[in-house]
């Protein structure tokens, strides 16, 4: 029985993506485009969703409509803001947020990373996507929305979370291992949080602590930078040189210069000489170098006298988006 008084609303941003997708047959699982149907929309088409909500209120609101492919540093600022701003309200229970499955690690584990710690400890914020087009013959997405509210309206949950089939990821672990399938998001050897099951979460692991002490205020101050940081990523590979890292040091009228690199090595972070003797040029020219791994599982160990800081277990994609939030 649930208790009137503690009924909440359930807040829902949309910022496109496949699960807001269409393609002209409902038998095309690729030709799509993503992003066509409001969040609204999405949200009126979900059969269940009041017997999941259990007497809380739906509030959605549109962020942006992409592809996440797309993904842009405006609308991540526009989207933190949104999000700290109803997780401030006491009517609130918890945000959803509907996004595409390209670069939903990066967002989550961007929103982890700058939303206030005192917010994350008490609400949940949980993404959620689809590897089918809303206009699939057997779409994903109504059962992933489902599944995200479910979390987002349980006791006690908080953090930045995602889920996806039914299997619930930390910010921190959540990684795309797949092209295809519907279940394409691992959190790798750290292992899932837990498992959202007929409407109710089975819980395996605790929720996940903030890594942030970021105040009230901080993310307002990140909306007016501009630019950003600039940090790219580079790999290590078979027969690698020092070219793609001494292309990168040359100034481009287009865009800022480059401030750090994130390097994807082999292995435990292992490198090319000629990639090493490229990095370390760079570092000279002042640009901060993080070594992670091209590898899907584990974590780069530290190795005594490693020329390069390692990612602290961040994939290169969330390395990058650390060593630019450290770099402002």
């Amino acid at each position: 029985m649930v208790n009137q008084n503690n009924l909440k609303n359930i807040v829902v941003l949309g910022t496109g993506g496949t699960i807001a997708g269409t393609a002209a047959s409902a038998a095309d699982n690729i030709g799509y485009r993503a992003a066509q149907v409001g969040v609204a929309e999405l949200l009126a088409g979900v059969p269940g969703m009041s017997e999941v909500l259990e007497g809380h209120a739906l509030v959605c609101e549109q962020v942006a409509q992409i592809d996440s492919k797309d993904m842009s540093f405006a609308i991540w600022s526009a989207l933190a803001l949104s999000v700290q701003q109803h997780l401030a309200q006491d009517d609130v229970a918890g945000v959803v947020i509907t996004h595409g499955t390209d670069t939903l690690e990066e967002t989550a584990f961007f929103l982890h990373a700058v939303l206030p710690a005192a917010l994350q400890l008490h609400k949940p914020v949980v993404l959620t996507c689809a590897m089918r087009p809303a206009s699939s013959l057997n779409p994903d997405g109504p059962q992933n929305l489902l599944d995200a509210v479910a979390l987002a309206r349980t006791d006690g949950a908080c953090g930045v979370m995602a889920v996806c089939a039914g299997v619930v990821h930390s910010a921190l672990a959540v990684q795309k291992v797949h092209v295809y399938r519907p279940d394409a998001f691992s959190s790798g050897d750290a292992g899932p949080l837990g498992y959202v099951e007929e409407g109710r979460l089975r819980q395996v692991k605790n929720w996940p602590l903030a890594l942030t002490h970021q105040t009230s205020g901080a993310l307002e101050k990140l909306e007016h930078i501009n630019p950003w940081p600039r940090v790219e990523i580079v790999m290590n590979y078979a027969g690698g040189s020092a070219a793609v890292v001494d292309a990168l040091l040359q100034p481009l009228p287009s865009a800022p210069p480059l401030r750090g690199l994130v390097v994807a090595g082999t292995g435990n972070g292992t490198l090319h000489v000629e990639l090493i003797e490229a990095l370390q040029r760079a570092e000279q020219a002042g640009v901060r170098v993080l070594r992670a791994s091209r590898c899907g599982e584990g974590r780069v160990l530290p190795v005594a006298g490693s020329l390069f800081a390692d990612s602290k277990g961040l994939s290169p994609v969330k390395a990058r988006v650390a060593l630019m939030l450290a770099l402002m």
